[in-house]
């Protein structure tokens, strides 16, 4: 049980996030740029701490938790795959982004797109993404919530949900992006703390008895491999294959999308600069991969020893609803075992994840209503002060939408599952889309119509026909191959972009490369010549540092792991190889631009 210390750490915390959405309300309150995109005055690295709170949920801890101890470590790749897309996003896509001057990314659909059809798809992704996906993200995030609260204070799921939504609602609506971004900082210092204390504390207790009898205990080497048994098939293709072959870039989901979107675009549309959008994403993903999870890694091994099973804990907690009761539930069920004093900060740091979580999302999608929908297709007259009302008239409708689902939902990976499979084959358009100009609004909507369908009809039909079974990956296939086929096809077979908007385009973000190399001819034979980029096309430097990127951050990652597992010449190694990559990388980028220069 919680101390008197402990609830007043809380209640601190609680109040200073309400001072800060108090404090910066009157200016969030003065435009609808300011509301959303925080003025574009925001610097890297406020941008970048809030990237990485943006993506620090409750649920965060209890879906590793849930993937270590079914898979080891190794089955962290379903995600750290994502590290691909991050990286292409930081040096391909942020600069193309800020060239839009858009307030969010699916403003892009009518920069890009033309007519009726750009229309309809900027209206509907926005109600899509900002309202649909909008709940079963922050549902998924609020169920982590409710998991947390069952065990350790054992209230009702409806007592947690209106103490969140009633908390988040106050901040997040008073004080828009920039209150965002600031609580977002005070936020992800408290959670790395209590990260921090909750592992110490966690390697501490008896049945663990310290760090080193934790790493070679024989029920935990078997899960600290960072590459899945080779032997083992179907782990190995649906852990590692798929998500580093084909998941990263052609699967959407929120926070890795590829090419850049939602609410990372958010942040780097908010930026001063594109330098400074460049800086906030390579920073997100440096953290966000290689240090951050580390602390949850060790709680989630531990949890194996003192509770082993799902009968461990179905006797340690008997009331705990058999709906939700899953390997997800052994983070919060580690964390009663804190001491007092220490319990509530890392309650606190919890409810730092889950409320930077919730604003992002609620913010994120208030942004896409009524920059997207209100504004474009209600009242395009409204004032500044109206918008910024039906911001935060959204923001509430949003959090209430998610509370009505979050008691549905039953588990983490599940829910996971389920957001990719609704993205799969679409990333490879979010690629191209920049830098093809034969893709046209039909081929996001048949993308997008496609997906969903797929994903329909394994969750709600297939398991009703009688079939053989289908494993996750072989399903993410499947969505991939169909999707894709259908929207290239789409593509291929409908009219293209008239040449005015392509013209416009082209010549706002200045991508370059072999895909505009008719459009620029033809804009050249009309008289109308599209001004030359004195860049190169940045996709192959782009690539080159995205891979230096990436080994420098997954050998950071493994550094670290190395060294905790006592394998100290491996983690220098490691550490040496990141520090060449770390070299090499900012070599590459002074020299280029050095040239641009």
């Amino acid at each position: 049980m919680l101390t008197l210390v402990d609830w007043l750490i809380i209640v601190l915390f609680f109040a200073v996030l309400i001072v800060i959405g108090g404090i910066t309300s009157r200016r969030a309150g003065s435009s609808s740029k300011e509301f959303f995109l925080s003025g574009n005055a925001m610097p890297w690295w406020l941008l970048g701490i809030s990237m990485c709170a943006a993506t620090t949920s409750t649920n965060s801890a209890n879906l590793f938790t849930e993937i270590i101890r079914k898979n080891g470590i190794s089955g962290n790749w379903v995600w750290w795959a994502f590290l691909l897309t991050g990286m292409l996003t930081v040096f391909v896509y942020a600069k193309l982004w800020h060239r839009t001057g858009a307030k969010t990314d699916i403003e892009f659909y009518e920069l890009r797109y033309s007519g009726k059809a750009a229309a309809f798809l900027r209206g509907f992704r926005a109600l899509y993404l900002g309202v649909f996906f909008n709940t079963i993200t922050s549902a998924l995030v609020i169920l982590g919530a409710i998991k947390i609260g069952v065990v350790m204070f054992d209230i009702s799921p409806l007592a947690i949900i209106l103490i969140t939504a009633v908390v988040t609602v106050i901040y997040s609506a008073l004080g828009g992006m920039r209150g965002i971004v600031i609580a977002d900082f005070f936020q992800f210092a408290v959670v790395l703390i209590g990260s921090l204390a909750a592992a110490v504390f966690a390697v501490r207790l008896p049945q663990v008895n310290g760090v080193a009898n934790l790493f070679t205990h024989p029920d935990i080497i078997p899960k600290l491999r960072f590459l899945p048994d080779f032997a083992d098939t179907d782990l190995l293709v649906s852990v590692f294959i798929i998500p580093v072959a084909i998941q990263w870039w052609n699967v959407w989901y929120p926070g890795s999308e590829p090419g850049g979107g939602g609410y990372i675009a958010q942040r780097m549309l908010s930026a001063k600069n594109e330098r400074q959008s460049v800086g906030a994403s390579l920073f997100f993903n440096a953290v966000h991969y290689g240090l951050r999870p580390w602390p949850w890694y060790i709680v989630a091994f531990c949890s194996l020893l003192v509770f082993p099973d799902l009968d461990a804990l179905r006797t340690a907690f008997p009331n705990v609803d058999a709906r939700i009761m899953g390997h997800d539930l052994a983070y919060p069920a580690m964390l009663t075992l804190m001491p007092a004093g220490i319990a509530g900060l890392v309650v606190a740091s919890l409810l730092g994840a889950l409320l930077s979580t919730l604003a992002c999302h609620l913010n994120w999608g208030a942004s896409y209503v009524v920059n997207d929908v209100y504004k474009r297709f209600v009242k395009p007259e409204a004032t500044e002060r109206q918008l910024v009302l039906v911001g935060r008239i959204t923001t509430v409708c949003l959090m209430v939408l998610a509370c009505l689902l979050a008691p549905f939902l039953e588990s983490a990976k599940t829910a996971f599952d389920l957001v990719l499979q609704i993205g799969a084959g679409t990333g490879l358009l979010f690629l191209l889309r920049w830098f093809w100009w034969r893709i046209n609004a039909f081929s996001e909507i048949t993308a997008m119509a496609v997906s969903f369908c797929v994903a329909v009809f394994f969750q709600l039909v297939y398991p009703h026909l009688g079939g053989p079974p289908v494993a996750q990956w072989q399903r993410l296939v499947i969505g991939i191959v169909v999707t894709t086929v259908a929207w290239v096809g789409v593509t291929l077979l409908t009219r293209p972009v008239d040449d005015q908007t392509l013209f416009r385009f082209c010549t706002l973000i200045r991508a370059g490369g072999p895909g505009w190399k008719k459009i620029e001819a033809r804009a050249a034979s009309l008289g109308t010549p599209i001004a030359q980029s004195h860049e190169a096309w940045p996709v192959p430097s782009g690539l080159l540092c995205m891979s230096l990127a990436c080994c420098a951050v997954y050998a950071v990652m493994f550094a670290v792991g190395s060294g905790l597992y006592g394998y100290y010449v491996r983690s220098v190694c490691l550490a040496g190889v990141a520090v060449i990559a770390t070299i090499a990388l900012f070599k590459v980028l002074s020299a280029k631009q050095s040239k641009e220069g």
